[in-house]
């Protein structure tokens, strides 16, 4: 059984956050658009949820948090992702080094690690820790153990990290195993931080030697220098909203059919079988693309 909403888009991409806590303090987080703590889903929760996503055609998971690192049985949940589902995960990168080889061991195959400055006092400002040395260890950690390709999630903000472009650029070039993301921060109302990236974007793309639309995100990944470089602007893509393949689970249980808004949400905490197949229906019932 495929799952589809009532517009004809495929649901085959599921986005499971394991926990809402987090060791650092990154001055921008919206925590997957969830509004407070909760007591995070159980192991035996994300289990049936991750059976039912196999029975709905669901081809990819990608576990989020909070840090996901920070879940003691975190290797396990990898561990429980049906054959036939690809496992992804994004994470700070500040605990990654010691559990590489284990998450890859247990199925995960790449990493998404978040990572706004290569200066340590700018990294400090952002996320109020000192731990940038142990997110380049997690990068090369990661690369060594095959959690490939690796994409490097860089949050441009406004008058802090705008100069490291090109430190970033310089940090995937040559290196087939990184890909570089330069992500719009959300402007949801006078953001200081928010930079808007068209004008960078078009730069880029005008020195590029090679761009490539992808398919499953209908947006363009530039071959720019060495590097791989691509653009996330979540407001600003109407195209990847009108094909969004994409269905969340907050960490405290509720499925969440579009990241920008919260009127809709289903509870699954707790259902099992019979019961959370239909709840994932009638989730994906509730979606409409949010730029329509």
């Amino acid at each position: 059984m495929d799952l589809h909403d009532s517009f004809g888009r495929p649901i085959s991409n599921l986005r499971i956050s394991v926990n809402s806590g987090c060791n650092l303090n990154c001055m921008y987080c919206h925590r997957e658009g969830e509004t407070k703590p909760e007591t995070p889903l159980s192991i035996e929760d994300i289990k049936a949820i991750l059976e039912v996503a196999g029975k709905l055609g669901i081809r990819s998971v990608k576990f989020t948090g909070g840090e996901p690192l920070i879940r003691k049985d975190i290797v396990e949940i990898i561990r429980a992702v049906p054959p036939g589902i690809e496992s992804s995960m994004t994470t700070n990168g500040t605990l990654l080094a010691p559990l590489a080889h284990d998450l890859r061991k247990a199925g995960l195959s790449r990493v998404n690690i978040s990572l706004d400055s290569l200066n340590p006092d700018t990294y400090q400002k952002i996320t109020g820790t000192g731990l940038l040395s142990d997110v380049l260890e997690g990068i090369e950690a990661a690369r060594d153990a095959g959690l490939t390709p690796i994409k490097i999630n860089m949050v441009l903000l406004k008058g802090i990290n705008e100069g490291e472009i090109d430190d970033f650029i310089r940090l995937v070039s040559g290196d087939r195993h990184l890909i570089l993301q330069i992500i719009e921060l959300m402007d949801l109302g006078g953001c200081s931080l928010h930079a808007d990236l068209s004008e960078l974007e078009d730069k880029i793309a005008h020195q590029s030697r090679k761009v490539i639309t992808r398919r499953m995100h209908h947006r363009k990944k530039y071959c720019y220098e060495g590097a791989e470089i691509e653009f996330v602007r979540p407001r600003h893509n109407s195209d990847f909203c009108k094909h969004c393949t994409r269905m969340r689970v907050t960490s405290d249980g509720k499925l969440k059919p579009c990241l920008l808004r919260d009127d809709n949400l289903v509870d699954i905490r707790g259902k099992r079988g019979e019961e959370l197949l239909k709840l994932f229906l009638a989730a994906a019932k509730k979606r409409e693309p949010y730029n329509r």
